[in-house]
């Protein structure tokens, strides 16, 4: 009786500890290394990359104002490497876009620094893949469910002593039309995604 107990209670322990996989629209995992495509749940447009405001680089994460476009591939990389090669809800993880550009920061996500004209904090390109830490700690996303489907937050685990305001990566529509990716308030609504892998 006793050691089904704590055969019970080690079971429940490791799947606690173990965040659930992230799926994509073919119901496999996903994995590092391997590229997918991130799409609005409700149909339109994949995320590509654009240059904003004056300055072409670093560039900008948007939404392709293509309804059918799947845009620009990405590829995943979680901070803990104990984890394997699937890719873990709750867990914090960069993004990059699968992509040459004229820019020479790379296509490592990450939060840029805040506009005050629109008083936003928008997602751009130039992060650091790696090396979790201060330096890095606006490089790191997760990926948490959303109802059947998906949504990205902004929330790293990966330096104890920073001061992050845990925030749902939502849609900012600016004055052309364009769609950026943003953090948004709690009263804001998230970017509901999900995840094609690429052909």
């Amino acid at each position: 009786m006793i050691p089904a107990l704590v055969l019970t209670f080690l079971l429940a322990t490791l799947s606690a500890a173990t965040p659930p996989p992230v799926f994509d629209t073919d119901g496999h995992p996903l994995y590092t290394g391997v590229q997918y495509h991130i799409l609005p749940a409700a149909g339109g447009g994949g995320l590509t990359l654009a240059s904003t405001d004056s300055e072409s680089c670093p560039q900008t994460v948007v939404q392709d104002q293509d309804e059918i476009s799947q845009g620009i591939q990405l590829t995943f990389a979680p901070v803990n490497t104990k984890s394997g090669y699937t890719v873990r809800t709750f867990t914090d993880l960069n993004v990059r876009f699968v992509a040459d550009t004229p820019c020479e920061e790379g296509t490592v996500w990450k939060v840029e620094d805040y506009d005050d004209d629109v008083q936003q904090w928008f997602l751009g390109t130039g992060g650091v893949e790696g090396n979790p830490g201060p330096r890095t700690v606006k490089n790191w996303f997760k990926i948490w469910k959303y109802g059947s489907n998906y949504k990205l937050t902004y929330c790293p685990a990966v330096c104890k002593s920073c001061k992050v305001d845990c925030k749902d990566v939502g849609i900012y529509v600016d004055e052309n039309g364009g769609r950026r990716l943003a953090l948004v308030d709690k009263d804001g609504d998230p970017f509901v995604i999900k995840f094609v892998k690429a052909d």
